[in-house]
């Protein structure tokens, strides 16, 4: 174990010292692109207009045959293209792949005054971030960086999440989590082959009627996801770092989107992965928080500034704690306010470009 005197220093010499505090940007949600395609790389600046993260992936859904070209792809946009406020994040491909190395080489080497995150996929320990964590800073040394790449950690498998809170607190590099329910479900040989969401089969149904035991029964569809989630959540949030849920497949399916997306946001989630466009849109609807709870904990917190005491407001108790969950919910509608004009006036503040 590391001296915890030493958490803080630089791991190679010349390196940026580590951030004693992950910084927190808006990143509802964090837009996949393969950069592989000359298209997606045109139309990255118009995208990142939309968005609060633009990741370049590299891993899954990119073919063998293509990878170089999408870490060639990435590499223009990181060099050529303004994104604005959009944060520039990647996926590498996993620890064990022969490609790896070569891309971490060249992000920090090309760019890494522009990348602000690398999303290591299928992360099983600490010892993946220690090791993560060592190479960054020999890179950003020999770069010449004066800021550290952070890191991201997807939990994709079943050794993953059962040492998740080990793994949030491997390195003051992690900037958060996310949820990839495929990969587990294929590591917890769960028997679905759909992406995220919830299943028709896990299920609670009603005891029977005693009236009439032949009707039939009622039933309400259960989430499969909600314990590792909420596990997730707690671990990142005790050492300060994010949590997000990961993709959900079902393009199509828009409603179940939003449903899954809403029950990570009231665990604590602070964004989700957008396969596509159409996700973009639910994501920025799901992780800002409704203007008409803003409203009332901006009214709780007028009442009572320093949240001493015990008050009735509206016919509800308010005390420290809740107190607290409005100052949490108000915190997070003007760092979205700052960057999203029309959010800063549904919340009743100054706009964005006023303040």
């Amino acid at each position: 174990m590391r001296n915890p005197r030493d958490f803080l220093k630089p791991l190679a010499i010349g390196a940026p010292a580590p951030l004693a505090e992950i910084p927190v940007r808006p990143s509802r949600m964090i837009h996949f692109l393969d950069f592989s395609n000359e298209k997606m790389v045109a139309k990255a600046a118009d995208i990142a207009t939309k968005t609060d993260v633009l990741l370049g992936n590299l891993e899954d859904a990119i073919p063998i045959e293509r990878k170089e070209a999408a870490l060639e792809g990435l590499l223009r946009v990181g060099r050529e293209i303004e994104l604005g406020s959009t944060a520039l994040w990647t996926r590498v491909n996993a620890l064990e792949s022969p490609w790896v190395l070569n891309e971490l080489t060249r992000l920090v080497g090309e760019i890494g005054d522009r990348l602000e995150v690398v999303m290591v996929p299928k992360v099983e320990g600490p010892w993946d971030i220690h090791y993560v964590d060592r190479l960054l800073a020999q890179l950003e040394a020999r770069a010449g960086l004066d800021h550290p790449i952070l890191v991201h950690a997807i939990l994709e498998t079943s050794l993953g999440v059962t040492n998740l809170e080990e793994i949030a607190a491997a390195s003051p590099r992690m900037q958060g989590m996310s949820f990839g329910p495929a990969d587990l479900a294929a590591s917890r040989r769960m028997k679905t082959t759909r992406v995220g969401g919830g299943h028709p089969a896990y299920l609670v149904r009603s005891d029977p009627d005693k009236a009439n035991p032949s009707a039939p029964r009622p039933t309400a569809q259960q989430d499969p996801w909600h314990y590792s989630i909420g596990r997730m959540v707690d671990a990142c949030t005790a050492v300060g770092a994010l949590p997000y849920y990961g993709p959900f497949g079902d393009i199509r399916d828009v409603d179940g989107c939003e449903a899954q997306f809403r029950a990570a946001f009231l665990l604590g989630c602070v964004g989700a992965w957008s396969l596509h466009p159409a996700q973009i849109d639910i994501a920025k609807k799901v992780f800002s928080p409704d203007p008409d709870e803003v409203a009332f904990a901006k009214k709780v917190i007028e009442a009572i500034p320093d949240g001493a005491g015990v008050h009735m407001i509206d016919g509800k108790m308010q005390d420290d704690a809740t107190w607290k969950q409005c100052r949490v919910m108000v915190d997070l509608a003007e760092m979205l306010a700052a960057k999203d004009p029309e959010l800063a006036e549904a919340y009743g503040f100054a706009p964005a470009a006023a303040r």
